[in-house]
């Protein structure tokens, strides 16, 4: 099952990765749009904030903010949309930047964060051990076993991969944040109690999610805006269907930002079981509490609040239920 995800990267030999604050030299061109400005913004959490703006003359543009390099960064020509991922550092970059089919079009020149970063997503998922084993030393090695891998990973792999990192990253927030996440999702493994929360529904209602726990209920993290979330939904509303009557529940947790796309992404997608979301994006307290890092995303959970399964889809949903609820009959 394909995730959303944000891309990823590879080459680099010895790089200072101890990031340190310097005056970019950015400069670059616009292409494939007319804009007025470029944004810089900054990636924390998988989401981007804009931390400076330039106007854009004669079809050029030119950054000398103050930032911590090297470190990831996105441009932009409209902060409603993901912007190019792009590895700062301290010498001289340049970009072509074009807005074309999310950024691809674009080419950045100077970086070799960024050579390594464009490498690895061409090697289709590198294994990420042998990757941080050739490139230690590398930021791009610390951000992709954070953003590609975390969630694929152990909590076991999660903790031997970030021992292969250089010292140098191991202050880094995508190191600490993994730290975090392994503690995390060393208490949800099948078997454990699955932590309760209480959010709101639609209407601003509390929802808890052990009032809700009638034979095995799915937990199940998605998003509107999260295509693959969308495909997998007529798959979930077909178990919903078929074994709803025989004991199987469902708590939406939306990570939605906006509560009007929220409510139309139910409705059309004919979600008719209880909806809860704090509409915080990633920010949601509930996707850290579950150590989400990746939609669509679920756990399955018993009466009594154990895991008895994690992270179903498409036919193994219905098999996963099948075994437990038709056994029982």
């Amino acid at each position: 099952m394909k995730k959303i995800l944000l891309g990823f990267a590879l080459f680099l030999g010895a790089v200072q990765t101890q990031a340190q604050e310097s005056n970019l030299q950015l400069k670059g061109t616009v292409v494939d749009t007319v804009a007025q400005y470029v944004y810089l913004q900054k990636f924390h959490n998988k989401m981007f904030t804009t931390i400076d703006s330039v106007k854009v003359k004669d079809g050029n543009f030119s950054f000398k903010t103050k930032v911590k390099t090297p470190e990831l960064y996105g441009l932009s020509v409209n902060t409603e949309s993901s912007p190019l991922y792009i590895f700062l550092e301290k010498e001289p970059i340049t970009v072509k930047l074009s807005p074309k089919k999310y950024y691809t079009a674009s080419v950045v020149e100077g970086s070799a964060s960024q050579d390594l970063f464009e490498t690895y997503k061409k090697s289709k998922d590198a294994e990420i051990s042998k990757f941080i084993t050739e490139h230690p030393k590398s930021i791009v090695s610390a951000y992709v076993l954070y953003r590609n891998w975390s969630y694929r990973l152990t909590p076991e792999q999660i903790t031997q991969n970030i021992a292969l990192l250089d010292k140098s990253l191991q202050n880094t927030t995508y190191v600490k944040e993994l730290k975090e996440l392994a503690v995390v999702l060393d208490g949800l493994a099948v078997g454990k109690k699955a932590p309760d929360f209480t959010a709101n529904d639609p209407n601003g209602k509390p929802v808890r999610l052990y009032d809700n726990l009638k034979g095995y209920t799915l937990v199940d993290f998605w998003a509107s805006w999260c295509g693959p979330c969308r495909r997998e939904n007529p798959n979930i509303v077909a178990a919903y269907k078929e074994f709803h009557d025989k004991g199987f529940n469902i708590v939406g947790i939306s990570l939605d930002k906006k509560k009007e796309n929220w409510i139309k992404g139910i409705q059309d997608d004919n979600l008719t079981w209880t909806h809860v979301s704090d509409l915080l994006f990633w920010n949601s307290a509930v996707a850290k509490l579950y150590g989400v890092g990746a939609i669509p995303g679920n756990y399955l959970v018993d009466s009594k609040g154990i895991i008895v399964a994690k992270n179903l889809h498409g036919e193994e949903l219905q098999s996963t239920l099948k075994s437990l609820l038709e056994s029982k009959i």
